[in-house]
């Protein structure tokens, strides 16, 4: 049990290291980036503990869903709604939708609403690494 609390925590930790790194001296473009790549990184995670082999419990799913959602109001809130216009309020609305198939996901414990989310943020990600 040490070793895997040990493990979990040096992993924690380096994970924190890599995300620093990344947003250190990183653009604005690069920071969205990263944004996305994390939260493509947490709708995968749910994406496997909540299918049928998972072993996520109700509480990790729900704390996974919280990281998710917090990194999608995060790239709301970036969103500059007057120079934005239209391309604003649809992404506005795609994070509302990825939010709302996220409680939908997880409050049936069923990965296909997580699995959707992730398709519509890749296809955004992929998007944005385009014009970077």
């Amino acid at each position: 049990m040490f070793a895997t609390a040990g493990y979990a925590a040096a992993k924690a930790r380096y994970s924190t290291i890599d995300i620093a790194s990344k947003v250190e001296g990183a653009t604005p473009h690069q920071l969205i980036a990263v944004l996305y790549e994390e939260l493509i990184k947490s709708l995968d995670t749910l994406v496997v503990g909540l299918s049928a082999n998972g072993t996520l419990t109700r509480a990790g799913a729900i704390q996974r869903k919280a990281r998710a959602n917090a990194i999608l109001f995060g790239l709301e809130g970036c969103l500059d709604h007057e120079q934005g216009g239209e391309l604003a309020r649809g992404l506005s609305a795609i994070y509302r939708e990825a939010r709302r198939l996220l409680e939908q996901g997880v409050g049936e414990h069923d990965p296909k609403p997580v699995i959707q989310t992730r398709e519509m943020i890749s296809e955004i990600a992929s998007a944005w690494a385009r014009i970077g």
